[in-house]
């Protein structure tokens, strides 16, 4: 499934829509360019999970940044990440197995310990404010919260 969005309001609402059919545990993971709209995107999940868009930045320093909404967001940008291994010592599986919605920016720097489901989300940039979300799953599970994210847009 593609999905094309014209401006940052857009990104963040499609964010908003995925964040309807995720629930505790579920975990998203984005790929796709520096400037792309990962966070971008991330700010309207969390917008969509009861948070503040404002608050969210990218944890690119940190790893990972914690926000409490109606059900917490664990937000990883792995774009500093070196070595798969350097997350471990974070407890990172506490966090992509607890209980709030995980999403992974530059998902794709965990090779190894990438998880064996999750919904994922490769964003490009198709033009000066123009970006295009091309939507997988792996898991049952993911397949209907694809499903879901694609009739919500529809709607």
């Amino acid at each position: 499934m593609r999905i094309h969005t014209h401006s940052a309001a857009q990104t963040r609402h499609i964010g908003s829509l995925i964040a309807r059919s995720l629930r505790p545990g579920d975990i998203v993971c984005l790929s796709g360019n520096l400037g792309s709209g990962k966070t971008v995107l991330a700010k309207g999940i969390a917008s969509g999970l009861g948070i503040d868009k404002d608050a969210v930045i990218s944890p690119t320093f940190v790893i990972i940044r914690e926000y409490r909404g109606r059900v917490p967001l664990y937000h990883f940008d792995l774009y500093r990440l070196e070595n798969p291994d350097d997350i471990v010592s974070l407890g990172y599986e506490e966090y992509l197995y607890g209980r709030g919605v995980s999403v992974i920016e530059w998902s794709e720097r965990l090779g190894p310990l990438m998880p064996q489901e999750y919904v994922g989300v490769h964003v490009r940039i198709s033009g000066e404010t123009t970006r295009s979300f091309e939507f997988s799953a792996r898991g049952q599970r993911y397949k209907e919260v694809v499903k879901r994210i694609y009739e919500n847009f529809s709607a």
